[in-house]
């Protein structure tokens, strides 16, 4: 069977057409206080948790979440035989529960990372510090947020 012009081109228009439908994918748009702790608990398993020698500079207060300045430091003398393996840092409300991973080695000098992070709203940021000796510290911040990005409207 022969294929007219008019066939062909409606054929082709079709996968044309196709090809451009979007893929969705369902994820929620924030996380929860429980994705916040099984992503916690994902790092560390059962290890405990410390609370000390990690510190977390974030303004409380911020007025546009879409850049948001963070430096975490952990106090270390970074030698061979002591120093900060990672650094990670969560939070409560953003699409996702993990904001970054940071790895260390005795060479990085001093346990610093500074970055500008995004935040959907007003929520809970933690960072947990993994020492050589594979010892969890942790520190949290409460963030007031007054206009808030990583916002997926949905209509």
């Amino acid at each position: 069977m022969r294929m007219t012009r008019r066939q062909f081109l409606s054929l082709a228009g079709g996968v044309t057409v196709a090809g451009t439908i979007p893929v969705v994918t369902l994820r929620p748009l924030k996380a929860t206080p429980a994705m916040l702790n099984t992503a916690i608990r994902n790092l560390v398993g059962e290890v405990p948790i410390r609370t000390g020698k990690v510190k977390l500079d974030i303004p409380p207060l911020v007025e546009n979440g879409n850049t948001v300045p963070m430096t975490v430091s952990v106090a270390s003398a970074m030698t061979a035989d002591d120093y900060v393996k990672s650094i990670h840092v969560f939070n409560e409300k953003n699409p996702q529960p993990n904001i970054g991973n940071f790895y260390l080695n005795p060479s990085s000098g001093r346990a610093q990372v500074s970055t500008r992070i995004r935040l959907a709203d007003t929520q809970k940021v933690v960072a947990i510090a993994r020492l050589s000796d594979d010892s969890f510290w942790q520190v949290a911040a409460d963030i007031v947020v007054t206009l808030a990005a990583c916002t997926e409207e949905v209509n």
